[in-house]
């Protein structure tokens, strides 16, 4: 499936014990909105079963079928424990996929939307690892037809779009793992790939937009932006610039600020929109250390920069840090 070019960050780590249900307005990019309206899907995070300490994660679409149910130790961000479920539209079942604290762990089983399956991938446990999501193996792929592509890890790998309309990716698998001549195309950036792997390991890459507009790049086709300096050096910038309100201080009015904003191919720092309110005060207090945050190393994708979706939660406390 395609990329998500949306990226969250987490600056305040730990539990979210709220015991009233959560709901949250989301893109298909993965972006936070504010209403119901403009959203693709909407999120409800309630509180635990009895005897579990986990919450339960729902997801629909605005036809109120379900996308996805689950279940989270955490409500913001989510970090999925357990079995979960993804749904087309149809009610057809997408994906069926296993989480160990927020990573996924085993088989990844997912159909094509008449509920045939597509694909299988097998993802290890890594012990301490920050995340796992590129370790995977792909051992087997089918047609919507049921005709086997890929047995045991090995055979010629086709990935569609999220419509199953185009091949969006394509090449061989030698064991689980990608292996030789890639080729691609990435639809919204507009541009066609070709990659060289090796055992798994991206050995080269180009990318080409049009003629003359070839670009290439190695080892990596993927950058997140970043604040100059790092997450140290922005967890600094956070700590020296925020000035807590007066009145909210005063009234120990405390609580988590959800924002999103876009580093531009430049770097530069656009959109900030507030999507959980905490106060007016609170509110433009975060939206301001956020707009006028210096500007960012930007992301790149297949060896060009790109605009990309950050959503970040500040928590404003009387007794803790802001990051």
């Amino acid at each position: 499936m395609k990329p998500l070019i949306t990226l969250f960050i987490i600056l305040f780590a730990g539990s979210c014990f709220a015991q009233n249900q959560n709901v949250y307005f989301l893109k298909n990019d993965g972006r936070y909105v504010q209403d119901r309206d403009s959203a693709d899907y909407i999120r409800v995070v309630n509180p635990p079963d009895s005897g579990s300490v986990y919450y339960n994660v729902s997801e629909f679409f605005p036809n109120g079928k379900n996308k996805l149910q689950g279940k989270t130790s955490v409500i913001y961000p989510l970090m999925l424990e357990g079995p979960c479920t993804g749904y087309y539209k149809n009610g057809n079942k997408q994906y069926v996929i296993n989480y160990i604290h927020g990573k996924l762990i085993g088989d990844y089983i997912e159909y094509y939307p008449n509920g045939k399956p597509y694909m299988i991938r097998k993802y290890p446990y890594i012990v301490n690892a920050a995340y796992n999501d590129t370790g995977y193996l792909i051992t087997a792929e089918y047609d919507s037809l049921g005709t086997t592509l890929v047995t045991n890890g090995n055979g010629s790998y086709k990935e569609f779009d999220d419509d199953f309309k185009n091949i969006i990716n394509e090449g061989h698998l030698k064991d689980g793992k990608k292996d030789g001549e890639w080729k691609g195309i990435e639809q919204h950036m507009g541009i066609r790939f070709i990659e060289i792997y090796d055992n798994g390991n991206l050995v080269s890459g180009l990318s080409i937009s049009g003629p003359g507009d070839t670009v290439k790049y190695g080892k990596v086709n993927y950058t997140a932006p970043q604040f100059k300096g790092g997450g140290n050096a922005f967890a600094k910038y956070l700590s020296s610039n925020i000035k807590y309100p007066g009145y909210e201080k005063e009234h120990n009015i405390q609580g988590k600020v959800l924002l999103t904003f876009v580093v531009e191919k430049d770097g530069a720092v656009t959109n900030v929109k507030v999507i959980k309110s905490v106060s007016n005060n609170i509110d433009n207090e975060a939206y301001r250390v956020i707009s006028q945050s210096d500007n960012w190393t930007p992301g790149t994708m297949y060896g060009r920069p790109v605009r990309m979706y950050f959503t970040i939660p500040l928590s404003f406390t009387l007794k803790s840090r802001w990051y």
